[in-house]
């Protein structure tokens, strides 16, 4: 059997790595596959389903059930699914095997970080934020070498397959050296958190990031291409500078935030956030520009994560409820920012749609500041210390 604290958290890690490869699949591996863009869009769609469903389901799971036993189910249904994905060319059969594939890593990401903090009771915060770090390398490695592999594309998904199916067998004979206790049922859980002013600033506040980070690196190399002249290549390189500052913040951010001011770096984060975006769209900064791109990583990077830690700290009772409740923002985000968007750059421009990002920060540090304000007593009661 597998107790060992140090082991626990490693296959929590690859586990968030392979969350991030199948995040990414059908966007670097769509033109190798030739699917449409209208199957594109039903891909992303059920897949987004099959997260949002699961990540609520496991979460709530997570409080009342062994976390490794479920990880285990996640690990098998993920992994026996990238070995079927497109063995066969009809469409209706892949579409279902995609809702799968968010079953899968929806159980990853509704159940990780609430093992991350029953096991860990100190540096929370660092290990939460390096698990999502893992999401993100997840992203660039499996982009990367699907650029290698082109028409074998096939070949990156069966072997994510069988790493998956690995993981399942580690998860299979692991067990958290934690005593389950005995919680409320399900709905006085929810019904609770529902009412928490916290939560619902927080869950806002998600859907604002995760909107923001998912535009930015959708538009990003078009923006870059038609606004400032760069190259197909240049343009690239500035989504990777972006991405590389995503990964730096998560680690170095994770690193120096201390529990106890959880809130206030969040906070900061947010404005630096708004500063650095409204640089970055509305400034031709030349050679500089670079600079904003990694800076614009930089303040994004860690503030899912910390919103994550500080809900699983403060709700640590239910942590794996309030963390899956939460995570129900990160698909939502994903549609409604670029479809918002969208709209603005058909029917007002181009650049003024730019202007969703920092406004996105702005308001996501307004609802935060009140909300925080407004639950100052519930977090000290729980031993988060406010601003």
């Amino acid at each position: 059997m597998i107790r060992n604290t140090k082991a626990i958290t490693a296959l929590s890690y690859l586990s968030m790595f392979s969350l991030g490869i199948a995040a990414s699949l059908i966007g670097a591996a769509a033109r190798n596959i030739g699917l449409s863009p209208y199957q594109i869009g039903l891909m992303i769609a059920v897949q987004n389903i099959g997260f949002m469903i699961s990540v609520m389901v496991t979460g709530a799971l997570a409080d009342t059930h062994e976390k490794p036993r479920i990880l285990f189910l996640g690990s098998l249904i993920l992994g026996v699914s990238f070995l079927a994905f497109y063995q066969t060319g009809w469409f209706g059969l892949n579409l279902l095997i995609m809702g799968l594939i968010g079953i899968g890593i929806g159980a990853y990401e509704g159940v990780t970080d609430a093992m991350l903090l029953d096991i860990h009771t100190r540096r929370e915060t660092l290990h939460i934020n390096i698990n999502h770090f893992f999401v993100t390398f997840g992203s660039i490695i499996i982009t990367t070498y699907l650029i290698f592999l082109q028409m074998n594309w096939r070949n990156a998904t069966i072997q994510s397959g069988l790493y998956v199916l690995i993981l399942a067998a580690l998860f299979a004979i692991t067990r958290l050296n934690r005593v389950q206790k005995d919680v409320q049922p399900y709905r006085d859980r929810l019904n609770f958190l529902l009412r928490e002013r916290l939560m619902v600033a927080i869950f806002i506040a998600t859907i604002l990031v995760i909107g923001a980070e998912a535009g930015t690196v959708g538009i990003l190399t078009t923006y870059l291409m038609d606004m400032r002249a760069f190259t197909q290549v240049t343009s690239k390189v500035g989504l990777v500078v972006f991405l590389s500052g995503m990964a730096v913040g998560r680690v170095l951010l994770g690193v120096i935030t201390p529990k106890e001011q959880l809130s206030r770096y969040i906070l900061v984060l947010f404005g630096f956030a708004v500063i650095v975006f409204t640089a970055l769209f509305s400034l031709d900064s030349g050679n500089l520009v670079y600079g904003l791109i990694f800076l614009a990583g930089l303040a994004i990077s860690a503030l899912l994560p910390l919103m994550l830690t500080l809900t699983g700290l403060v709700y640590k009772d239910m942590a794996g409820t309030a963390l899956g409740a939460i995570k129900v923002a990160i698909p939502l985000g994903g549609i409604l920012l670029p479809f918002t968007m969208s709209i603005l750059a058909e029917y007002a421009g181009f650049q003024v749609s730019l202007l969703v990002f920092p406004f996105a920060f702005l308001l996501g540090f307004l609802i935060l500041f009140f909300g925080f304000r407004r639950s100052k007593k519930s977090l000290r009661g729980r031993a988060i210390p406010q601003q």
